[in-house]
């Protein structure tokens, strides 16, 4: 499996997908496709966490209020099925490793990955 989860408006995804080959990469736009159930699970046994798959930039917060402080997993886990932009982006996810979001870290991860 390999598969990329990301956001077409988003210019950081497109400036970051545009890096590699992903020739036999399934593409998945999130605001047409939403993640499933089983797809989050499948990330989460790579991530160990809901909350490393969670964007505390989404605009979602502020619209509704949420204190993250006092949430836990299954509150991440809620909120990244109900709404696409809840989903730190852009995910990366093989058999073996997932790669989330943009930073500095992740990008080098994903060029050694890349080769």
């Amino acid at each position: 499996m390999k598969k990329v989860f990301y956001l077409n408006t988003c210019d950081t995804c497109r400036k970051i997908l545009a890096q590699f080959r992903l020739t036999g990469w399934e593409l998945r736009e999130i605001k047409k496709e939403p993640i499933t159930k089983e797809e989050l699970n499948e990330m989460y046994k790579r991530a160990k966490s809901y909350e490393a798959l969670f964007s505390k930039k989404s605009t979602q917060i502020k619209l509704r209020e949420l204190d993250l402080k006092t949430m836990g997993e299954e509150d991440f886990k809620e909120l990244l099925l109900d709404h696409y932009t809840f989903l730190k982006r852009p995910v990366f996810l093989t058999d073996n490793e997932i790669f989330i979001g943009s930073d500095k870290e992740t990008i080098s991860a994903l060029k050694a990955f890349f080769g």
